[in-house]
This record gives C-alpha cells, structure tokens and sequence, in this order.
C-alpha cells in the first residue's frame, strides 16, 4: 500500500531538499568520496560541510540511476513500506485483527504525510527494526545481542536519526535494570551493549563530529523560520491531532498502564514532536511498538458486550493458504513498479520546486551567480547551478541564514550589499518575498517569468541587452549653452 502511495503521490516530492540530495549522491560516486567542504553553492564553496546522510544520497542517485524519478520514488516506497510491514508485526504480537487494523491506520496517518523522498524515510526501517530489538531482548530479560551493535554503522551513515537509537538503549536498561534480580549482572551488559553500539556509530567519515552534529542543529536560532523545524499548529485540524486524541481516547477509556520508563520516554516522543513537526514521524513509528503490549493487555474479551480485540497470543481458527496470497501480493506489487515506470513521471510545479520557472532561466544565466529563495537551492543544485542558499541550514549557520532572510524581505542595504559583493545577476524567489517589490523598480532589472510560484528577474547587461534610455534631454536655446 505505502509503496503505491509513494509512486503516484505528488506529495513525495514536495520537499526542495530531495533534488540536492541525489545531486550529492552523484557527486559522490563520481569523486569516489564522501565531500568534506561545499561544492554545491558559490557563497559558501570550499567551506566545512558534514555529509551526514551520505550514504542515503548514494542509494538515491543509485535509484535514480536506475530508473529516473520513478526509481526514487519506488525506493522510499519500499524503505516506507519495510518500516509499515515491521510495525504490523509487532502489533500482531499483541493484537487482534480489529484493533491492528485501528492502530496500523493511526500510524498510516502520522507516516504518510511525511513520505517525502528524503533520508529520513530510508532510515525509518533501520528505527523500527532497532526498537523491535530492544522490546525482545526486554521480553527475554536479557541484554540486546552484541550482533545487534554492528548495525549503527549502517544506521549513522544513512542519517541522523541514529542518535534516537542510541537514546532508545538508556530507558531499557533503566527498566531492566529495576526488573531483573541480578542488578550488577544487568547494568554490565546492558552498559556493555551500549558502549559497543556507540562506538560503532563513530565509524562515518565525521566520527565525533558526526555524533554532536545532530545536537549542533537543534541549537540553532533559525530553526523556526524552517517550516519542519516548526512546532506543531492546532488552529487547524490536523491527522496528527487526531491520531492523538483517539490515541488517548482509548487509552483512558481502556484504562492503559504503560511501564514507567517506557512511558517517560514516550512522553519525551510527545514533547518532540509538539516541539518540531519533523518529529512527528518518529513518534509515529515509535509509538505504535510502545504501545503494542499496553494496549494488548488492556483491550481484553469483555464477558458482556462485544470485544474489541482477541486475547493476548490470540491465534485465528482459520488459516488463509499463503502461496496464493504471496502470489496476489507478488503480482499487486510487480503492477505497481510496471505501472510506475511505464507511465512518464512528470515533475510538478509545487512551493518548493519551481520547474516551470527554471525551464525559463536563459541558457547564458545559469552559469552566473543567482540570488534563489531558500526551497528553491534543492532543484537549482539538480540542474547544475551553483547556489546562494539551499536546504543545508547547519552549512550555513545562523548568522549567514539571517542575512539571506533580510535580502529576501527586500530589506536596504543589505540588498545593495549582497548584489554588489556577490555580482548578482538573476534571482529566482517567492512571489511572497518582499524583494520582488524592490527589483521590479531596479533599473537595470527585468522580469522575465512569474507564476503563483516563482518570480524570475534577470539583470540587463546578463541577457545582452542595452542598458534603457534615459529621458530625453530638452534641446538648448539657439545663442545658450546647452
């Protein structure tokens, strides 16, 4: 279902930051190395950049390599779709049919608004694979298998979101730690398994660096002015609200009890994701394995009135034959990669993504220094232009965000500043920007295309054409000077 979703949803491209990405995925397998300094823009070129979701980027250029677009988009869909798979499976554990199907739809609703064709989806499979890992090792009363630590290595050079896993160690332990009678024995293998996974997250190219870098962006002053860094808004129903309140519905209303720690740490989830939208998708894939138990335990076969769920370990009186099932899934789902690739993916016009304008930037400008709104830097680095700013908010820090954020508003001088310092000769911005205003009154500028997207201006002098006459001088008085 998610893979379907994914190939013919609009909405997995929606985020500008897709087109860098694969943009870096080739420069990468091009150069046989992970880049360590800027290559994509021409205001921040050869300063310090930490590749970190490097991995993910080769993978998506190997995708695209494959099949275009449509090889990008049946990749997420597939990583979405592992990650969905191994969540019903836990909830199977604990669950009857009926309330799987509740929960599986809940998380569905949190998941598919961000199935972006991003990394952090291509790690969400590693996220729920981990978790599940550490809920059978709690389940056995032992520490996680050492041959567990080893997948940080794939984990952090995918993305960052390696870090929850790591964090997702400490409220186990403390549990097991409470529960187990032979304490001393518990704290050293569960202390042993977490030193033996943090240290195999240190083997990316950053190593150290790699493992502050996550705490380095949450620091910075201009997350709010990125829309995913944002907190969550409730002036307007949302499918994450109401996955929420029905969430809490049935837990009051079955009287849920949560295991301390576990309910510390999805409290802390909660916080997180009120805090930055992005966050929600953790919460989302974390959630429905922290709950599984609880809620299994709870939705018990009432003697009167009819059940909402099985009994625990409830195994059906009937048996579908799996070949033919395997046989309907297998044909569902080789008509789903048929069909995405025979069909033509066409790239829309979106906020984020400008096509339709930047098929209209002549030839001879997309060599020459522009001046882009900040969800535009993603698909200008696809189409080979270097860039004033793009999606990599930790390259360029705050003070550097903040000074594009007042050229943008049309703010004087810092405008004058930034085209004389930086030889600006065509910008791409939001029709919402104040400094379209400003340049459609800049001598010397022209518009060339506008949608409910994007404004295109070009200077003169870039396109070749003559500077505009000046007014025209009254003719001197015969015996004056003129």
């Amino acid at each position: 279902m998610l893979l379907g979703v994914a190939a013919f949803s609009a909405r997995v491209f929606i985020d500008g930051d897709t087109n860098w990405h694969v943009a870096a995925g080739h420069w990468i397998l091009a150069h046989r190395t992970v880049p360590t300094t800027d290559p994509f823009s021409y205001t921040f070129f050869g300063h310090r950049w930490i590749a970190h979701e490097w991995l993910s980027e080769v993978l998506m250029a190997l995708a695209y390599g494959a099949a275009g677009w449509a090889g990008v988009v049946l990749f997420i869909g597939a990583c979405a779709g592992l990650a969905f798979w191994m969540i019903a499976r836990e909830l199977q554990l604990w669950m009857g049919p009926f309330a799987q199907i509740v929960a599986l739809v809940l998380t569905f609703c949190c998941l598919e608004p961000f199935l972006y064709a991003r990394p952090h989806i291509i790690a969400t499979p590693v996220l729920v694979f981990w978790t599940r890992q550490l809920l059978a090792a709690r389940r056995k009363g032992k520490a996680p298998p050492l041959e567990l630590a080893p997948l940080m290595v794939l984990w952090a050079n995918l993305h960052a979101s390696f870090i929850f896993g790591l964090a997702l160690i400490g409220p186990f332990a403390l549990e097991a730690l409470v529960e187990q009678p032979d304490k001393l024995r518990t704290l050293r293998d569960w202390a042993f398994f977490g030193l033996v996974a943090a240290a195999f997250a240190l083997a990316t190219p950053q190593a150290f660096e790699g493992i502050i870098f996550p705490f380095m962006v949450l620091g910075m002053k201009v997350l709010p002015n990125i829309l995913e860094w944002r907190g969550a808004n409730f002036q307007n129903p949302t499918l994450f609200e109401g996955v929420l309140l029905v969430t809490l519905f049935f837990g009051l209303w079955r009287g849920v009890k949560v295991p301390i720690f576990r309910l510390i740490l999805l409290v802390g989830l909660v916080h997180m994701a009120l805090q930055h939208v992005r966050q929600e998708a953790v919460l989302a894939a974390l959630a429905p394995l922290l709950l599984a138990e609880p809620f299994g335990r709870a939705l018990k076969p009432q003697r009167d009135g009819p059940r909402l769920t099985a009994p625990v370990g409830w195994k059906p009186g009937w048996r579908v034959a799996s070949v033919p099932v395997a046989i309907v899934l297998a044909v569902t789902t080789l008509g789903v990669i048929g069909a995405r690739i025979a069909i033509p993916l066409v790239r829309r016009d979106n906020p984020n993504v400008p096509v339709t304008a930047i098929a209209h930037v002549p030839p001879q400008l997309m060599g020459q220094h522009v001046l882009n709104e900040y969800a535009f830097g993603g698909y200008l680095i696809f189409k080979g232009v270097k860039v004033f700013v793009d999606g990599r908010a930790d390259m360029y820090g705050d003070a550097w965000v903040q000074q594009y954020l007042a050229i943008v508003g049309g703010q004087q001088p810092e405008v004058d500043k930034a085209f004389k310092r930086w030889n600006i000769t065509w910008a791409i911005v939001s029709p919402k920007d104040g400094i379209v205003r400003l340049l459609d009154d800049r001598p010397g500028w022209r518009r060339l295309y506008s949608d409910p997207y994007a404004v295109l201006f070009a200077r003169d002098d870039a396109l070749g054409l003559p500077p505009p006459a000046g007014p025209a001088t009254p003719a001197a008085k015969p015996g004056t000077k003129p």
